[in-house]
């Protein structure tokens, strides 16, 4: 099976979940918001919510798509970079113990992490602080990382440092992979809207993006944005929520519903969507079947705290999938 290396922030999920919205009054935290905190604030938030239980999982966007392909079966390596200490290494643990090849550079740097606090109503707002991860450069970088792999996916949370992203994809470019983005996020996109657009139309395959996303990217909603969406790209898919999902490949629309689905924390959601989309696309499969495979693995994700899920939740989904295939 076609393989698959992703690049991203190697961040670890710190994850709490709120009794109410008050806090993120207090903490300045829009709902719903991916906020980059410094060092600081990541420390105010840490005290804010020290009275609340945390989990711990490896996070950063395209580290759970990559996650979620490798629990697949896919052939799958991550990128990126993380700090001499303990949070560092529960990353690289959790890589290594799902069969991820972890291309990881470390730094004297504190590892990133992102405090995902979740609302009442399973929206999840993030303070991140990208310690570590951020310091991964254009310089780390070599062609040997990209030999042996099919696709290559990014997140667009990576857009800070231009020039790695750029080289990423000139690198893998050069090496025929197919590649993907993920969006990442709206503020994101708005404030990066002219580099993206040039980045998605000159080395992107493969465009992710939810509405909140794609109404950033092309001023536009529903067909009328995907259809922009796709201009310059082989595959554009719009991520709807509840409404599920559309998908556009040269001429060819598709719209896809959603799994029914007990949602209790959406982290993760759209990052795994990704994953069984690209799985869909490495077996060949009609685009609608694609849609299909990503609503089941967001379908499971929502359903549980944070990105990860357990071995009976993913033995669950080979099985829906194999029902799928049939």
């Amino acid at each position: 099976m076609s393989s698959v290396l992703g690049l991203g922030n190697a961040l670890v999920d710190v994850l709490a979940i709120l009794e109410n919205d008050q806090l993120l009054d207090e903490l300045n935290l829009p709902k719903g918001s991916m906020q980059l905190v410094d060092e600081a604030a990541a420390l105010k938030v840490k005290e804010a919510t020290s009275h609340i239980k945390k989990d711990l999982a490896s996070g950063g966007s395209a580290a759970n798509t990559i996650h979620g392909l490798a629990s697949l079966g896919v052939k799958t390596g991550f990128i990126g970079k993380i700090g001499k200490d303990e949070l560092g290494q529960v990353f690289k643990a959790d890589m290594t113990a799902h069969n991820i090849t972890p291309h990881l550079l470390e730094s004297d740097t504190q590892s990133g992490h992102a405090n995902a606090l979740i609302s009442p109503d399973s929206e999840r707002t993030f303070a991140t602080y990208l310690g570590a991860a951020v310091e991964l450069s254009q310089d780390d970088l070599a062609e040997e990382l990209f030999k042996g792999y099919k696709y290559f996916h990014v997140e667009g949370y990576l857009v800070q440092n231009k020039a790695l992203i750029e080289k990423a994809y000139q690198l893998a470019k050069a090496n025929g992979l197919i590649t993907s983005i993920d969006l990442a996020s709206f503020n994101v996109v708005e404030d990066n809207l002219e580099f993206l657009t040039n980045l998605i139309h000159n080395y992107v395959d493969i465009v992710f993006a939810n509405e909140e996303e794609a109404k950033a990217y092309t001023g536009k909603e529903g067909e009328e944005a995907l259809l922009q969406l796709a201009q310059g790209t082989q595959v554009a898919i719009l991520k709807l929520g509840k409404e599920g999902s559309m998908i556009k490949r040269s001429n060819e629309i598709v719209k896809v519903g959603i799994i029914p689905a007990k949602s209790i924390d959406t982290t993760g959601a759209g990052d795994l969507y990704a994953s069984g989309f690209l799985f869909g696309l490495i077996q060949e499969l009609p685009l609608e079947k694609c849609g299909r495979i990503g609503s089941i693995l967001s379908g499971h994700v929502i359903e549980v705290i944070g990105p990860k899920m357990n071995e009976s939740t993913w033995t669950n989904i080979q099985k829906l999938i194999k029902d799928e295939l049939n």
